[in-house]
């Protein structure tokens, strides 16, 4: 279900940047406000236009996003306020924690509603570190941010011995 609500979601993003681009492109005097001058074939291009944003919106949610597991050492508890620190730097909050599923999405509205309210990273405790999963982008952002931040602790823990 998630599935198929992400992609109708992103057909109809691509519909709407599709609008305001035309709107932009008749503003700026660049074509006619005409759809029959806009497009090739007129209003036969549109049907063509839409199956493309079904096939490329169909296809999105596959590629743009993942899991990833990161190495991250220590249990939860101990280190939970440091996650969270280091999540609030990179611009998100805590939305749920279930135990040691814990969730994450944007701080602001105005972020949430750019990645179209799909900003959730949802962290999973696995043994040695955590499955991250959300938009493909920001997982990696994330993975890579976190891995870097726990290690650079672990090994300036190993330098004062």
């Amino acid at each position: 279900m998630k599935y198929l609500r992400r992609a109708v979601k992103y057909f109809f993003w691509f519909a709407i940047i599709l609008c305001i681009t035309l709107a932009v492109m008749v503003a700026l005097g660049v074509v006619e406000a005409d759809i029959q001058q806009m497009f090739r074939d007129g209003t036969k291009s549109l049907w063509q236009v839409a199956l493309l944003f079904a096939v490329l919106a169909a296809i999105y949610p596959i590629s743009g996003f993942i899991k990833k597991e990161i190495v991250v050492p220590g249990e939860l508890p101990e280190i939970r306020e440091k996650l969270l620190r280091l999540m609030d730097s990179k611009g998100y909050s805590l939305e749920k924690e279930e135990g040691d599923d814990i969730c994450f999405r944007r701080s602001t509205k105005l972020s949430q509603a750019l990645k179209m309210w799909e900003d959730r990273i949802t962290m999973t405790k696995e043994p040695g570190g955590f499955v991250l999963e959300g938009l493909r982008r920001d997982v990696v952002r994330i993975a890579s941010f976190l891995e870097f931040k726990f290690k650079e602790d672990s090994e300036d823990n190993y330098s004062k011995y």
